[in-house]
């Protein structure tokens, strides 16, 4: 067994839509960033990435390569998941928590972990997010960006 922290945070912006866990939620500000900005998905292929001691999401798919403009985050996941499987791993258990004042998560927490868990090709029993507020303090108070941790354990499988 082998286990994995991802962190990210992304500014909130105009003119961007905001894209968590794999899907566009109704608020008038996104996550400014290369990709899409998920940074719950970021944070989970980070954590990902780490347990299998293969560094993290910017050596991958670096924020200098024009082929990750504006790419979904949930194909930079499915891409983190093979590179496991390809070394032999496969995922246990992924827990995230995500950071934000607003919008309200609980509404579409469901249709995340749907989306993580396909685009994981696991079950969606192994993947939790969870949600809070940092109570008015910070950047993520003042409602200025939105951050997200996971931790994920990964372990050898036969193939």
């Amino acid at each position: 067994m082998r286990a994995g922290i991802g962190y990210d945070v992304h500014r909130l912006v105009c003119g961007r839509k905001l894209v968590l866990g794999g899907i566009v939620l109704p608020f008038e500000k996104g996550l400014l960033g290369h990709s899409d900005a998920d940074v719950l998905v970021h944070a989970i292929c980070d954590a990902l990435l780490g347990a299998a001691g293969l560094g993290d999401i910017g050596i991958h798919f670096p924020d200098t390569d024009p082929n990750y403009k504006d790419i979904s985050s949930l194909k930079l996941l499915t891409a983190t998941c093979e590179m496991l499987k390809n070394r032999g791993y496969g995922i246990n258990s992924i827990d995230s928590t995500i950071f934000a004042e607003k919008p309200s998560i609980s509404p579409f927490r469901d249709r995340m972990r749907t989306e993580i868990a396909n685009a994981a090709g696991i079950d969606e029993a192994l993947v939790n997010i969870k949600a809070t507020t940092t109570e008015g303090l910070g950047i993520i108070g003042k409602e200025e960006g939105i951050a997200a941790m996971c931790i994920a354990l990964i372990s050898s499988v036969r193939i």
